[in-house]
């Protein structure tokens, strides 16, 4: 859910939609979309899908919450160098130019 609230038909529309247009990715197809500070990691505590949902309605207040509290943030050179030496699979959603990941289950870190 959305700011604790339950989502409209619309936003389950989009969840939906946004739910085909989800797929594993590697670092490796990722890393471009770092170098230019457009990924975005989303923490396993979160669902990937509400945060993108409330990426695209530009619900401001949800991400400055997340951000605030370490759960959405970008990708940092820190993070970056240990995806380089221990390269994850990482579940992968784009809200134009943005690209949202999440560890898989199996993977979190």
């Amino acid at each position: 859910m959305i700011d604790d609230l339950p989502l409209n038909s619309a936003d389950e529309n989009l969840k939906q939609h946004l739910r085909g247009e989800t797929a594993p990715m590697r670092w490796i197809e990722l890393a471009p979309f770092f170098a230019r500070g457009q990924l975005i990691v989303v923490s396993p505590l979160l669902d990937l899908l509400d945060v993108a949902v409330a990426m695209s309605r530009d619900r401001r207040e949800s991400f400055e919450r997340w951000m605030a509290s370490g759960e959405v943030k970008l990708v940092d050179d820190q993070l970056a160098s240990l995806w380089n030496d221990q390269p994850p699979t990482l579940l992968a959603v784009v809200i134009a130019p943005w690209v949202l990941v999440q560890h898989l289950p199996d993977q979190a870190h």
